[in-house]
């Protein structure tokens, strides 16, 4: 066969296939359109006619049947779960002042003692008599100055040994005190009010200021060490209420707030240290407890759609949106994937129908036939995950 009839056969086809193709495919009248070749599709275009309902639909062009969900609005990063570490709220291991050999023990484990109460005695025979001498040196003291007193005022003491007999005085007070802080350090005492815990030594033990001698705990309240993301930092202020779950006992909710926030996040771990305070009346708590800590926090609000209405394109994703009975393009960002939903950041309002079955026969504009509605399930949009927050 000639050159020219094999050419003349192909342009046969060639403009065959595009009649085909005009004539059948729904979205072809929009293409050609936006090519700027309108009398195509008008060539091929079905006589109008027909009255009533059928007549407007064939004016219209045909319908792409789809199934559509609506959009709902979700919000993530809205609640803080951490895992903390309950201690008193204030601990005091006691060791003495001195060394020396226990005399007595006065407290026994769990008991209740106030500021200042004696919790053990030391020996103390050599410290007594210091404090006797001081006394006689003290009122020798008193008795010569009283002496060079009256002697002043008959000019027969000079002001000078009046002078030496006021300094003798103030020393000796001084040796009194000081000989009464060395009898009193004999004795052990607490430096806070709370509670004894396990006593270590006995009674004729020799303890030196190194000795441990017993741990007192004030737990009234109750400090709970966290950690939380560096994406909740600004969030967090002394004040903030939260609530604390033992972990041993998980029906027991406690509420509590935020005492103190660290000024800086660990670079390592990228999280902050926070402290929170519960109250301990009943003393039901004991530190070194675990606690699963819960905050909440006003949160970020996106559009969740159904996972099936993500596209893509080559300028990244986008949905279906319908809109007065017809297809729209709306680009998206993803914001999380969770298991029934996806998040994303779009010109998308609570209400709005995003396709999410036919999507490969909508073209933009193209007007669509709801076949049915696909609810969403309830419940979409995952809080953040506990301590590290929710992914992206």
């Amino acid at each position: 066969m000639a050159a020219w009839k094999q050419f003349l056969v192909v342009l046969v086809l060639l403009v065959a296939a595009a009649a085909a193709w005009v004539k059948f495919f729904p979205g072809a009248p929009d293409v050609l359109a936006r090519w700027g070749i309108d009398w195509a599709s008008a060539a091929v275009a079905p006589k109008q006619g027909g009255s009533g309902e059928e007549g407007s639909r064939r004016q219209r062009g045909p319908q792409t049947a789809v199934v559509v969900a609506p959009v709902r609005n979700a919000t993530i990063n809205d609640k803080l779960s951490a895992i903390g570490t309950g201690r008193a709220n204030r601990s005091v291991t006691v060791n003495p002042y001195d060394s020396g050999r226990l005399t007595e023990i006065l407290v026994e484990s769990g008991q209740t003692i106030e500021q200042g109460g004696v919790i053990a005695r030391l020996d103390a025979e050599a410290e007594e008599i210091a404090v006797d001498r001081a006394r006689i040196a003290l009122d020798d003291a008193q008795a010569r100055m009283k002496r060079i007193t009256a002697l002043r005022t008959s000019n027969t003491a000079t002001a000078v040994q009046v002078t030496e007999a006021d300094l003798a005085l103030s020393n000796a007070q001084l040796a009194l005190r000081d000989s009464e802080l060395a009898l009193d350090r004999r004795s052990v005492r607490s430096p806070i009010s709370g509670i004894v815990g396990i006593v270590p030594v006995e009674a004729g033990n020799y303890v030196t200021t190194q000795t441990a001698i017993v741990t007192i705990e004030d737990r009234s309240t109750i400090i709970v060490d966290f950690w939380v993301p560096e994406r909740y930092a600004s969030g967090i202020a002394v004040g903030a209420p939260l609530s604390a779950t033992p972990i041993a006992r998980p029906n027991e909710v406690l509420e509590g707030t935020v005492s103190a926030v660290d000024n800086r996040l660990d670079e390592e771990s990228r999280t902050l240290l926070v402290q929170a305070k519960l109250d301990n009346a009943r003393d039901t708590l004991r530190p070194g407890m675990s606690f699963q800590v819960s905050m909440r926090f006003p949160g970020d609000t996106y559009p969740s759609v159904d996972p099936l209405a993500i596209q893509w394109g080559t300028d990244g994703a986008f949905v279906w949106a319908v809109r007065d009975g017809r297809a729209v393009r709306v680009s998206v960002r993803i914001v999380q994937r969770n298991t029934e939903s996806v998040l994303v950041s779009a010109e998308l309002t609570e209400g709005d129908s995003v396709v999410t079955e036919g999507v490969h026969v909508v073209r933009d504009g193209a007007e669509l036939l709801i076949a049915s509605n696909r609810a969403q399930p309830a419940g979409i949009g995952a809080n953040a995950p506990a301590a590290t927050g929710s992914g992206t």
